[in-house]
């Protein structure tokens, strides 16, 4: 793991400031993924670390919610020689568009890029459970609740750090006035 926060930070994937997570909550921390991802090298080893907690043969899907987790998705699907595909969000809620199907009783793991509250993570859950499919764990590149998050299954971080973040009417650095910037993709809509 010590290698994966070294990555993180060459990659200048952490950001320091006042930000709007993509769980809506606010954090002074901020992991840009896409940063880290910008490198297939660095994207391979991440996966590597990843896989490292699932056996080649025991997924046939990865389903990723877009956008921060169809790269990390994809490179942990080519690892473990399964399928990648991804959902994405339409009017909210979290969908699969672009003929991608979940068969009943596929092992499905779910990846993605960042774990705050793991809203999205759950949402595409949800997808899986409704297509009657097997959910064969959950992993990410960072898990900022530094381990304490549990979804029932296997979970693999590739790093896992505890990062305060706080409700919009606690925030801290909101009360101090410092202005906020809005970085993630949860705003973003499918094509």
């Amino acid at each position: 793991m010590h290698d994966i926060e070294k990555i993180l930070t060459d990659s200048q994937a952490l950001l320091k400031g006042h930000f709007r997570l993509t769980s809506g909550r606010h954090g002074s921390e901020y992991m840009q993924c896409a940063k880290v991802l910008q490198y297939p090298r660095y994207a391979e080893q991440i996966a590597e670390n990843i896989t490292a907690s699932f056996e080649k043969g025991s997924v046939d899907i990865v389903l990723s919610p877009a956008v921060g987790g169809i790269l990390v998705g994809h490179e942990v699907a080519r690892r473990l020689g399964a399928k990648s595909v991804f959902a994405e969000r339409v009017n909210g809620v979290m969908t699969l568009r672009r003929g991608f199907e979940i068969p009943a009783g596929a092992r499905v793991l779910v990846a993605e890029d960042v774990v705050t509250t793991g809203l999205s993570t759950r949402d595409v859950i949800a997808i899986i459970t409704a297509a009657g499919a097997v959910l064969a764990g959950t992993c990410c590149i960072v898990d900022r609740t530094g381990g304490t998050i549990d979804f029932g299954v296997k979970f693999a971080a590739a790093y896992s750090v505890a990062m305060a973040s706080y409700a919009p009417e606690e925030c801290p650095l909101c009360k101090a006035g410092i202005p906020i910037t809005t970085p993630g993709s949860k705003g973003v809509s499918g094509a």
